[in-house]
């Protein structure tokens, strides 16, 4: 089993950064519809995806935003932070096959443990899809959490 450590109020350091990054596949887009609801026909359907303005199908926008969800709880500060608001502007479609980076970067520490963080989403080709700000309340003391197994889920 592996493990996750965070990195506590005390030690997080106004420009330190961090990356998480994932490659956008077909059992990704179907997951997210189903369990999110969002049934759009630009992320499912081709045919309908061909007559839009993008003249393929997109990934859901919201999917950047939980790729910056998992870069906050996983990489920076990790495991034991709390979501307190997140700002998105979506600059690019996401593509199937795309390679995301969530790149973040702390800006300022506030009081009370809460901290501004930069969140910005990069395809593979470098260009910014996603530009955002978090701001979130980190934890208080370091920790490392062991990695629960997610257990196996089928479409059908």
């Amino acid at each position: 089993m592996s493990s996750l450590s965070n990195t506590p109020y005390e030690a997080l350091e106004v420009g330190q950064k961090a990356t998480y990054s994932k490659t956008v596949e077909e059992r990704d887009i179907q997951l997210f519809a189903a369990m999110s609801g969002d049934h759009n026909p630009v992320h499912l359907d081709a045919e309908f995806a061909a007559t839009t303005l993008f003249r393929e199908r997109i990934a859901h926008g919201m999917f950047s935003g939980a790729l910056i969800s998992a870069a906050v709880a996983c990489e920076l500060p990790g495991p034991g932070t709390i979501y307190l608001g997140q700002t998105m502007r979506f600059a690019l479609p996401v593509k199937l096959g795309d390679t995301l980076t969530v790149r973040l970067e702390i800006l300022e520490k506030l009081p009370k443990f809460r901290v501004r963080i930069a969140t910005q989403v990069f395809n593979q080709r470098d260009e910014m899809v996603v530009d955002g700000e978090a701001e979130i309340l980190a934890p208080r003391k370091a920790q490392t959490v062991e990695i629960k197994a997610v257990p196996t889920v089928s479409i059908g």
